[in-house]
């Protein structure tokens, strides 16, 4: 016996549930998280966009922000080692630290410790070297300049860049590795003709100079180290575009309570 039946309609896919509260929110968050990792160059981490977010007055923690960097592929940069640049003069005139390893930006004021040091760019011309000052209490680079060669002149032309910057008051003590460019005579008379106290640390202790040493690892990985540098002229104007507009002015530092440079100074002058 056949029975007929009716054919039974296709059922209708149900709708889609509607994101949930949370997952709006971590999209509208991903968002910002993404926008602040591209005004810093693609270089912060989750600590240095949480502390972005927060002063923006964006409540969310760091675990929070890590999670959602990670599911959108973003990374801060790592720091790479650095290799050395200076050379130690066994016969230069003995000096004594004057810093002893402490870098703390409370230990001191603006423009009473600074420190310097040397490091190398690679270009499609040849080797370009970039000699800094720093002040040790805002981390601001206070004088910088660059050669084709690792004469005196080089760090020479840094100091006094730093002195006519800042024109300090009073006497400034200057830290550097035992370089003999800075345990060089010429350096010490340009010092003196300055009112520049010179301060060396330790042979082959590269802690006796670390900030200079962890501005250079940041340069290097932020700037250096993304793209090749055709000539000496390219990697030097890209040099002075980031210190200048970027990292004196706005990148974030965690040892002053992750405030830039520009804004430390602007905090202990008001």
């Amino acid at each position: 016996m056949n029975c007929w039946r009716s054919p039974v309609p296709p059922s209708t896919p149900a709708a889609p549930a509607p994101p949930g509260p949370r997952a709006v929110q971590d999209a509208e968050l991903t968002e910002q998280i993404t926008a602040v990792h591209a005004r810093s160059r693609g270089a912060y981490g989750a600590p240095r966009i949480h502390a972005v977010l927060k002063r923006e007055g964006t409540a969310c923690g760091r675990r929070r922000i890590a999670r959602l960097m990670r599911a959108a592929g973003l990374t801060g940069r790592h720091r790479r080692r650095r290799h050395r640049t200076t050379i130690p003069d066994p016969h230069a005139a003995a000096r004594p630290d004057l810093v002893g390893r402490d870098f703390r930006p409370e230990a001191t004021a603006t423009d009473a410790r600074w420190c310097g040091d040397i490091t190398y760019i690679p270009t499609d011309e040849g080797w370009l070297y970039l000699a800094t000052v720093i002040d040790i209490a805002s981390r601001r680079v206070v004088g910088w300049a660059t050669a084709d060669h690792l004469r005196t002149e080089l760090v020479a032309d840094a100091l006094q860049a730093a002195c006519h910057q800042r024109r300090p008051a009073g006497s400034v003590i200057f830290h550097s590795d035992r370089g003999c460019q800075y345990t060089s005579q010429e350096f010490a008379l340009l010092a003196s003709q300055l009112g520049i106290r010179l301060s060396v640390g330790r042979t082959g202790q590269c802690w006796d100079n670390a900030l200079a040493e962890s501005f250079f690892a940041t340069l290097k990985n932020e700037l250096i180290g993304t793209q090749p540098w055709p000539s000496r002229a390219a990697a030097h104007t890209a040099i002075f575009e980031w210190i200048e507009s970027w990292y004196n002015l706005h990148r974030l530092h965690s040892s002053l309570g992750y405030r830039s440079p520009a804004d430390y100074e602007a905090a202990l002058a008001a």
